[in-house]
């Protein structure tokens, strides 16, 4: 044997990064590896924080100084070795960047082969492929400047129209009727204050919302008079929407429509390059069709001058609709796509490379995937590793865990309760090991005994946002409700698109939480005010001294705790502060303590010991007690109050909120797939929380693809049958005892394996 072949394992001896406790594992190369473990085991900081870190810290100290300047400056993982790593591709669930500018076919390189082919093909011809770019002048509509809407302000949400300005007919957030914004229109003499808006002369109306800036005089005092509408776009419209405060934010979005620009009818392009077809189909017109249809297009576009671009371009869209995204558009904006779509979408680059021999890493793939998905996305896996590569899975589900030539299962617990390798081996292994994941992977939730009735119904009618297609349908209320079917089927479409906002409707998702580096659970949820309180009141002293982002912060780092040095051309590094070591805090406020600790100490615990710690004696803070028992209920137990918001997966963000949400007094809650990142042991817990919601009188709608829940609910909606043109109607609505009797659609029969299968833990 060749020495160069003995190099087939990645091996990681002592690693410590967050909570693994000096981890030891051998990594098979050119296999699949799936890493599990309940939330907070520690998958992450192996595969991400240790194996990840630091095959990319390695490629980076390859390039010159001059180069590294331009990167992040990446800290070697706590860790005693790593041998045998190879160059990681990273493929995460990061939402892809919200700029309105990036489109599915702007982050994948499809509009740029699509520009190409038009230039060279399209009649008339509008010059280069950069013509055909809704991101440079030279093919930007001139109107939206290649935005595609333009803003427009809905006037009913300014005033009242049937009452005078007298009345209060302005209902902009501090524009009160005795203020001075008021009175200058009242005063100015161009309006009358006592009629009724609705009954003002042309000029008055005009005078009133769109005047030009002009001098009045109001009680001797010089000032200047513009309509309501241009003062409202310099108030609120040219500040920064998040900068403002939550009231204002809520009326700018109340009040702020974006349309589709009236020039360019949304497609973002100018003139020349609408007008330049193939076979009577224009770019925008491209862009628009379903991917899986303009696949179908591209086959039929015959021309040997660009046959090899159309060619890449062919298996490019291929790819999406082999990896399940044949439903979305070139032009849907990469913002709008879910964690789980933009993984898949950052996917297709990779399935057509020719690279061998790197690590695909992947976190949760599965995640918003029908069980009908997911054989698909195994098939992709095993492609990866066929082509002789090492591919890393961290995943809770068990079809995927089951395709594994190797799982590493992390554990026993959360947090410091986690961090050890519980079991390494084959997944028949991992079954008759006895650890948790062991013992649930074959666990399967029964269908109810009975079924609760609902108590009424929320009725839908004629939806059509998106692919719907004029769907009527009643949602029970007063049960647990599950929205089913294939991702792209038009679920999410039905529920956030047809469920009245507002009043009584408390709506939880996975998107990320407003916050900086500075931000914790303890900060998010108002559990530091309390504490903060009991502090200062058992020292005597203020509460700000327990803040670390006021008058209690360790002045050498700003309360940051770490210290971040910027190195000019070389990059920036972040150290920890040497004076508070980290904690955050002056040395004078750790003196004084509660219940024996002091406020780092109590940052620093995970939320069940805090949790216990606040329950009796001098610690006692029921207030408190009472945030943590809700941090508990949705499966946070683990995360410690101090663990920057920044550093919380979707999953984990979405069930911080609706810890949050509970303390509400909404009546119907809507999650978006609240699994995403669970175990199956975890899972459970889950399902004893949206009953126990269920049973205090609340009306709870999920949106899941994980079959243990449908099998717990009470009602079950079924949208498809396929994924976008091809879903869109609902394919069955019924008890999950109906749907698994019927076998007809996807999710019944898929659901009737499951619960055949039934063997409870």
């Amino acid at each position: 044997m060749h020495v160069a072949d003995s190099h087939d394992l990645i091996q990681v001896h002592g690693a410590r990064e967050n909570n693994l406790k000096n981890v030891s594992v051998e990594i098979p190369k050119r296999r699949l590896t799936v890493f599990t473990g309940v939330s907070g085991s520690g998958k992450s900081s192996l595969v991400f924080g240790t194996i990840a870190a630091e095959s990319q810290r390695l490629i980076n100290e390859t390039y010159s100084a001059f180069v590294q300047g331009f990167m992040p400056s990446l800290a070697r993982p706590d860790v005693d070795l790593l041998e045998g790593l190879t160059t990681a591709i990273i493929v995460d669930q990061e939402r892809m960047g919200a700029n309105s500018r990036s489109t599915v076919g702007t982050a994948t390189d499809a509009n740029a082969m699509l520009r190409i082919v038009f230039s060279r093909l399209g009649t008339p011809s509008a010059g280069p492929a950069f013509h055909y770019s809704f991101n440079v002048p030279a093919g930007a509509c001139p109107r939206c400047e290649g935005m595609g809407a333009v803003t427009d302000i809905d006037l009913d949400e300014l005033f009242d129209r049937e009452k005078s300005l007298a009345e209060g007919a302005i209902t902009i957030p501090g524009y009160t009727v005795d203020g001075w914004l008021v009175r200058i229109f009242t005063a100015s003499g161009f309006v009358d204050p006592d009629k009724p808006i609705k009954d003002y002369t042309e000029q008055e109306r005009h005078d009133f919302l769109y005047k030009e800036p002009c001098k009045v005089k109001l009680e001797n005092i010089n000032m200047t008079y513009e309509g309501l509408v241009p003062r409202v776009q310099k108030s609120f419209l040219q500040k920064d929407k998040e900068a403002l405060q939550p009231h204002l934010r809520a009326f700018v979005e109340r009040a702020v429509t974006f349309t589709a620009c009236p020039e360019c009818g949304g497609t973002r392009l100018n003139q020349a390059a609408l007008a330049s077809r193939i076979g009577g189909v224009n770019i925008a017109d491209a862009c628009a069709m379903q991917i899986s249809d303009l696949a179908e297009w591209v086959r039929g576009v015959e021309d040997r001058s660009v046959g090899p671009l159309l060619g890449t371009l062919q298996r490019t869209l291929d790819s999406f609709v082999e990896i399940g995204l044949g439903y979305l558009s070139l032009d849907r904006p990469s913002g709008t796509l879910s964690g789980g779509e933009a993984q898949r979408t950052k996917m297709i680059r990779h399935l057509g490379s020719s690279l061998t021999d790197v690590s695909y890493i992947f976190d949760e793939p599965t995640v918003g995937l029908h069980p009908h998905d997911i054989e698909r996305m195994n098939g992709l896996l095993q492609r990866l590793r066929d082509k002789g590569n090492t591919v890393l899975v961290v995943e809770h589900k068990p079809d995927t865990i089951a395709i594994a030539d190797h799982v590493v299962d992390l554990g026993p617990g959360a947090g410091g309760a986690g961090g050890t390798v519980c079991f390494e081996g084959t997944v028949e292994g991992l079954r008759r090991s006895g650890t948790l994941t062991g013992r649930h992977l074959d666990y399967r939730a029964g269908l109810r005994p009975s079924f609760r009735k609902p108590n009424g119904f929320l009725q839908v009618r004629g939806a059509n946002t998106h692919n719907l297609r004029d769907v009527d349908v009643d949602i029970p209320l007063g049960v647990l409700v599950v929205v089913t079917g294939v991702a792209g089927s038009g679920k999410s479409s039905l529920i956030h698109g047809s469920i009245p906002k507002g009043a009584g409707v408390v709506s939880v998702d996975q998107g990320a939480i407003r916050g900086s580096r500075r931000s914790n659970p303890a900060t998010y949820t108002g559990l530091l005010e309390p504490i903060r309180k009991a502090f200062a009141k058992a020292g005597g002293v203020k509460p700000a001294l327990f803040s670390a982002n006021s008058e209690g912060a360790c002045p050498n780092c700003n309360g940051n705790g770490v210290i971040y040095t910027d190195l000019a051309m070389m990059a920036g590094v972040a150290t920890v502060c040497e004076e508070c070591e980290g904690k955050r805090f002056q040395a004078s406020v750790l003196e004084y303590r509660l219940g024996g600790r002091n406020i780092a100490e109590v940052l620093a615990m995970p939320v069940t010991e805090a949790h216990e710690f606040f329950a009796t004696g001098e610690s006692r803070i029921p207030a408190a007690h009472t945030i943590l028992s809700r941090l508990a209920d949705v499966g946070l137990g683990y995360i410690s109050l101090g663990q920057p918001l920044t550093t919380l997966s979707g999953g984990e963000r979405q069930r911080l909120k609706l810890a949050i949400h509970m303390a509400e007094k909404g009546g119907v809650y809507v999650l978006d797939e609240p699994t995403t990142g669970l175990h199956l042991a975890d899972v459970e817990q889950l399902l004893g929380l949206l009953n126990r919601l269920v049973e205090a009188g609340k009306s709870v709608i999920v949106i899941e693809h994980h079959l243990a829940v449908m099998a717990s609910a009470d009602w079950i909606i079924d949208i498809g049958p396929g994924a976008g043109h091809d879903g869109g109607t609902v394919v069955f609505q019924g008890t999950p005892a109906d749907l698994v009797r019927a076998r007809s659609t996807l999710t019944g029969r898929h659901l009737a394996d499951y619960v055949a299968t039934e063997r409870p833990a």
